[in-house]
């Protein structure tokens, strides 16, 4: 939520359209056409509502529904998961039909505890836990290098970080004359 609000400050005082779609199987919040001083406020009550569920998303239903919902080329962000079942099955199978019209950008949140994991050293468990982590950061990458082939750009980031390296990459699509 964090990194959404940031993003939305940064794009409305930047003078973009500043809308929003929490979807997983079904529409759970939606802002749109918010003037640019409602935006955060009308942002933070839909948001305030959410709560997670470990539900798989319904890409289809994601992709239609920002199609519909964003008629005018725009840059779709889509805060989720980078675990490669969800992406593969899910999201490849319709990014072509966002990526035709719109700009896409995925954010996901990497686990701060995977990277420590990765470091560790001195023992037996520390070993077999730096190779695990190491496994699981390397399928991340591989997701990540999927979308990116298919013109998506990718931030993955711990919770800290990902709020700044949001905002940098819309900066920098934003200083390439992409959106």
């Amino acid at each position: 939520m964090d990194a959404a609000l940031l993003l939305a400050a940064l794009a409305s005082r930047a003078g973009d359209r500043v809308d929003l779609l929490a979807y997983d199987r079904r529409v759970r919040a939606l802002v749109q056409g918010r003037a640019a001083g409602d935006v955060l406020p009308s942002l933070v009550s839909a948001m305030a509502h959410l709560e997670p569920e470990l539900v798989e998303t319904d890409s289809r239903g994601l992709a239609s529904t920002a199609l519909r919902t964003a008629p005018r080329r725009s840059l779709i962000v889509l805060l989720t998961t980078l675990d490669a079942a969800p992406i593969e099955e899910g999201l490849l199978p319709v990014l072509s039909r966002l990526t035709q019209r719109h700009t896409v950008l995925v954010a996901s949140v990497s686990d701060p505890h995977i990277e420590h994991m990765a470091k560790a050293r001195g023992n037996v468990e520390s070993v077999y836990e730096a190779a695990a982590a190491a496994q699981a950061q390397a399928e991340r990458h591989r997701t990540a290098e999927q979308l990116r082939r298919h013109g998506v750009t990718v931030v993955d980031a711990t919770p800290d970080d990902l709020p700044p390296a949001l905002a940098d990459a819309y900066l920098a699509l934003k200083a390439a004359g992409r959106l």
